[in-house]
């Protein structure tokens, strides 16, 4: 958005938009001459460290601009997916120029305007991209405070920076920021590391700045992928196979032609609508007739046995003489879908050999890719811009969207809009892989671990390793090629390994007579996973109550991206049966706290969404079809299965802030299995606990 709130892209849709035109709209000021052709080859393939698969530019230009007016506008290609990111890097920027958040305008995810990036995924933009404006954002201050001692001609360290102007703490003569940004050549001015404010001394950052957009959020001001509109705009549907991997045999698309308001287009086996209206369009893919080749596929019910016949052999192992106790068990975790708020969306519009996509997209960048592949256009001839959207758990990282909206654009030669319905949705997403988990734990007679084993297949490799101290241990990830499409998801493998080691290190446990607490307090040496297991029993009143029949406890602990968590959790059982989670208490540490209500916001999150996982989520298969494509069918939390929340945080001012987005997830499911034992005495080792659990 323009600092105004309007938006270039939209209000003149119809013009090409690059970085100079853009700036040009914004004024002069930092990056006065900056938008050249040298520059634009910097910011792809130039010059600098190097991201993932390109080079970050160096020059303060690329970062950040400041119009004649002051106006402080940062570039970054993350994107905006409900994590609040937008605020978070907003107040970075901010408390390296001493002013007000709300001054300061970040853009994002505009493959036209931004830098490149890889992604937003993996917890990475706190740890990485903060930083990185961070130390653009110093050195422009740095380099006004330059300006400021030559303009007004006093010692540099009697000036002061605050609000958009620099002063003489002297005289109280003043100059803004804006007058002393049109005298530098930004250009040429690269990024120092050696000015950066380190966390003890930070004035925005640490505090619980507002969400900046909220207003618009909350008011429905703001414009979602699926709210963007184009003058002559049409509504595009995609015919889709009635199963995985189904080939087209023939297609009578004349019910469809006959609809008024309505063209069909085809390319090959692509075969879609565009419909003046969602009805309309809706209802002519509808009347498409097709007769597709199908054949048979797996079924949920055998996926355990495929998973083992598809698995390589363990490597070998011998646990040492010493230990007395053992246990060996499997642990098992389903697909489960992403359901975000808002389905997938792209609105595009090709014209001129040029095509602009408006997406929900967590990969701008690699969405530009697969655009420019399945056009077989150049990528610079590829424009992605991502309105904030409507969430994503890692579940929005291809374009497949984006890709058909664009490729009935060009067919037709007018803006498309295609919004997959909650059914497409749950059936040509991917999903969060399923998985078995072999886990082999061994102990002295002191209940010291001796040995462990843990076997991974399918769901991933993520959080795999012990943090608990072993004599000996063979940890290993076993790849599966899947039967159902699958990928990255809010903690990905780290849930699945979390939920077996924890419910494992209760086994283990029982076996040695131990309270679990006191049995992972004494097999853990790492400080900081200690303090968070501490922080969270101290806050929960662990001890203080003995489980029952009808009430119990369980806790779990871990770390993964860089964060620490710890979680308790209590249960109750209704004399029906009926399971539900009381209250929930967690603690998280990920170094420096950027934003803490932001920060517990986030563990809030991660704990509500952990909750549809750890018992009820799965998704069900058979014969290449999802049985289960509806919210009516896939029970996702609801508001009456929230319990009591409780988060602590720990504020770590001397250790790099680590990301929060994901981590925060995994300390549920084992919590609530390891309380259903202790109720029960019967261990629950499958995802989603509640089939189980009811059935016992």
């Amino acid at each position: 958005m323009m600092p105004d709130g309007k938006d270039p892209m939209l209000a003149e849709f119809s013009a090409p938009m690059d970085r100079r035109r853009f700036l040009g709209m914004l004024g002069g000021g930092l990056l006065l001459v900056s938008a050249t052709s040298e520059f634009a080859r910097g910011q792809e393939s130039g010059a600098g460290r190097h991201g993932w698969g390109q080079a970050l530019p160096e020059c303060v230009s690329a970062w950040l601009h400041i119009a004649p007016d002051g106006k402080i506008t940062a570039f970054t290609g993350k994107v905006e997916v409900g994590q609040n990111i937008r605020t978070s890097l907003t107040q970075a920027v901010a408390d390296e120029l001493r002013c007000d958040p709300a001054s300061v305008n970040m853009l994002m995810g505009d493959t036209a305007l931004v830098p490149w990036d890889a992604g937003t995924f993996g917890s990475r933009t706190t740890p990485t991209m903060a930083p990185e404006l961070r130390r653009m954002a110093s050195t422009a201050r740095e380099t006004l405070l330059d300006e400021a001692a030559k303009a007004l001609r006093v010692d540099r360290s009697k000036l002061q920076v605050k609000t958009g102007c620099i002063t003489d703490i002297l005289s109280g003569r003043k100059t803004g920021f804006g007058e002393l940004a049109a005298r530098v050549d930004w250009v040429h001015v690269m990024g120092k590391p050696d000015c950066v404010t380190p966390p003890a001394a930070w004035q925005v950052a640490g505090t619980s700045v507002a969400k900046l957009n909220g207003r618009e959020i909350v008011t429905g001001k703001h414009k979602y992928p699926s709210d963007q509109k184009l003058p002559g705009m049409l509504f595009g549907r995609v015919l889709r196979a009635p199963s995985f991997d189904a080939k087209l045999i023939s297609v009578d698309t004349s019910g469809a032609e006959k609809i008024p308001g309505v063209q069909v287009v085809r390319d090959g086996d692509f075969i879609a609508v565009a419909g003046t209206d969602e009805q309309r369009a809706h209802k002519a893919v509808l009347s498409i007739k097709a007769e597709w080749q199908q054949h048979k596929q797996l079924s949920t019910d055998e996926l355990s046995s495929y998973i083992r016949a598809q698995a390589g052999p363990r490597k070998s192992f011998t646990p040492p003489s010493s230990a007395v106790h053992s246990v060996e068990s499997t642990y098992t975790v389903a697909y489960i879908a992403h359901t975000p708020l808002e389905p997938r969306a792209a609105v595009a519009d090709y014209r001129s050999d040029k095509l602009t996509v408006w997406t929900g997209t967590q990969r701008p960048f690699g969405v530009r890719i697969e655009l420019a592949n399945a056009l077989n256009m150049p990528e610079d001839r590829v424009r992605v811009v991502m309105p904030d959207a409507g969430s994503g758990y890692g579940g929005k990282h291809t374009g497949e969207c984006a890709v058909e909206a664009a490729r009935i654009s060009k067919l037709i030669g007018k803006p498309v809009k295609v919004i997959w319905s909650r059914e497409e949705e749950f059936t040509w997403a991917y999903f969060r892989p399923a998985g078995i988990i072999d886990v082999s734990g061994a102990l002295d007679r002191n209940g010291s671990l001796q040995s462990w084993e843990f076997d991974n297949y399918l769901s991933g490799p993520s959080g795999l390793q012990t943090p608990y101290e072993v004599a000996v241990k063979r940890e290993e990830f076993h790849e599966v090629k899947s039967p159902l499409r699958d990928g990255s998801y809010r903690g990905l493998a780290a849930t699945a390994n979390h939920f077996a080691r924890e419910s494992h290190m209760d086994e283990l446990a029982a076996v040695a007579g131990l309270d679990p607490l006191a049995f992972r307090l004494k097999n853990l040496k790492n400080a900081r996973l200690l303090a968070v297991l501490n922080a969270a029993t101290e806050k929960f009143g662990w001890g203080a109550h003995n489980s029952s029949p009808t009430r119990s406890f369980g806790l779990a602990c871990g770390l993964e991206k860089g964060g620490y968590v710890a979680c308790c959790a209590e249960i109750s059982i209704g004399s029906g049966g009926q399971l539900r989670v009381e209250r929930v208490v967690e603690a998280w540490e990920c170094g420096a706290i950027v934003n803490p209500e932001q920060l517990k916001n986030q563990v809030e999150g991660a704990i509500v969404m952990g909750l549809g996982g750890a018992l009820f989520e799965a998704i069900e298969f058979a014969n290449g079809r999802i049985l289960n494509p509806r919210l009516s069918q896939y029970r996702v939390p609801r508001f009456s299965d929230v319990p009591q929340i409780e988060v602590v945080l720990l504020d770590r001012k001397d250790i790099p802030s680590a990301g929060a987005g994901e981590t925060p997830i995994v300390g549920i499911a084992p919590a609530i299995a390891n309380a259903i034992f202790s109720a029960t005495g019967k261990r629950l080792r499958s995802m989603p606990l509640l089939p189980a659990f009811l059935a016992s």
